[in-house]
Parts: structure tokens; sequence; C-alpha cells
């Protein structure tokens, strides 16, 4: 299990931007972050995958474990050695690299590895197959998403961090990027899943974690959370009382009981 116990970062020794989160990832589940911007969800991933310092950020308090070993003072290539791969918000791909270059690069951890990776990558994602000498810069969004996932996986990850990947998709890229996230998990990778798109981020989770301002506000098996009549109104524009203006829905005041 990935676990983070009573965790608080800071950024620059005076910016407090996760205090005190909680959660658990079990070996073999999806587990889905749902947030809005700000509220923490990449300082997180940044936590679990030894990226803080380099955004000169610091774990202040709290711990994060790996089958109860603590990892959080560990760097990058350390967690990635142990089985944690993330890809970051916005793919982050080589683009003047091939795909397969790019794909290359991902098995630095993992060279015996290489080409038994590859061919299963290239066995996910087909699409990469047909595209392998071709330019990553050139390759669409839901391409370049798919590449950055590959490349995650070129390192056999036990635990896949996955930041945003619908970002700046068309709805059918969406849907397709899902399939494929159930599709590695099946395979016996463990993935959490950060998204704003509760929907669907929680179709396909099997647990679900709500942040908010740095805290967890919510947390319960996904199928409750997309009944949740909170979870409708402010992430699935879904219920509410009557109609309310965009300020009003980016000004919320939480009900008393979203923290209990």
């Amino acid at each position: 299990m990935l676990a983070v116990s009573n965790l608080e970062v800071v950024y620059d020794d005076v910016v407090l931007v996760l205090r005190g989160v909680s959660l658990e990832v079990p070996d073999g589940k999806i587990v889905g972050l749902l947030g809005a911007n700000g509220a923490g969800k990449t300082t997180l991933l940044r936590a679990l995958s030894g990226l803080l310092g380099i955004h000169h950020g610091a774990v202040t308090r709290g711990q994060i474990t790996l089958d109860g070993e603590r990892i959080d003072h560990l760097d990058p290539q350390q967690v990635v050695a142990r089985g944690i791969s993330q890809v970051l918000e916005g793919r982050r791909v080589f683009g003047e690299f091939s795909v397969e270059e790019n794909l290359r690069v991902g098995a630095h951890t993992r060279p015996k590895e290489r080409a038994a990776n590859l061919e299963r990558v290239y066995d996910l994602f087909p699409r990469l197959l047909e595209r392998r000498t071709q330019a990553a810069g050139y390759l669409s969004g839901g391409e370049q998403q798919m590449l950055a996932m590959g490349r995650a996986m070129m390192s056999s990850p036990r635990y896949l961090l996955l930041d945003e990947p619908s970002l700046g998709l068309a709805p059918q890229l969406v849907g397709s990027i899902r399939d494929l996230i159930s599709q590695i998990n099946e395979q016996g990778t463990t993935v959490l899943l950060v998204e704003q798109n509760a929907s669907m981020a929680l179709s396909i989770s099997d647990h679900g974690y709500v942040l908010e301002t740095g805290r967890v506000v919510m947390d319960k098996p996904a199928a409750e959370l997309l009944d949740d009549s909170d979870i409708q109104e402010f992430y699935l524009g879904l219920g509410g009382e009557g109609e309310r203006s965009f300020r009003d829905v980016k000004h919320y005041k939480r009900r008393k009981r979203w923290l209990s």
C-alpha cells in the first residue's frame, strides 16, 4: 500500500499548502483525487514522487510510506526505482525527440526490461507504434498524453500517478484515456488519478478523496461519491437550489456537514 499520513507541505518556508492530508492507495486499485485549482493536488503528487525540492517545497510534518517503509526523504530517481512513476500535468514530452526516443528515456531505471516494456506500451497504445519515428512535438494533444503515460509505463511501475490526464482533451479523447487507465490497472498497475473531471475519475475509481484548500474534506467509495449531493452540485454541476451565478459557484460556502 502507498499511504500518506497527516502530511503538511510548505513552499519557501512560508506558504502552507497541505494541511494534515491522509489517504491510502491500496495495491491493485484506482483511487481518484478530486479538487479545484489550488486545492493542493499537484503538491501532493510532488511529495509522493520526490519532486518537492525543485519547487522549493518541503514536507514539514507527517509521512509517506510504501509497504510500511518511509519514502518522503527519497530523491525522485529512488522513488521511481521503488516502483512509483508520475505523469505530469501538461504531458511534458520531449518535443524534438521521436516517440520511441521519448519511450526509451522512461526505461532508464529498467534497462534490462526496455524491449519487453516497449512492446507492452505499443500494445497498449497502437497509435504510438504508428508514430514511433515522428517527433513528439508534432503529435496531437491526445497522442502526447498517450506518450507521457507510455513513457511512465516504461519503468514498470507498481503505482502510476496521473495528474489531470484529461486536461485540454476533446470529449471523445477523454473517454479513450479513461479506458486506457482502466486497462493499465487491469494489467496490475495501481493508479492514483488526480482529476478535475469528477465524472470521468469516479467512473473508473474504486475509492475517492476530495481535497479542498489543502485538506481532505471527503473520503468515500467512488460510487458513493457519485451519489453524494455535494459532489453532484459542486463537481458535476447537478442539483442545487435555484439558479446559481458563476460567481456563486466559484465562491460558495461549504455546508457544515461537508467538513464533518
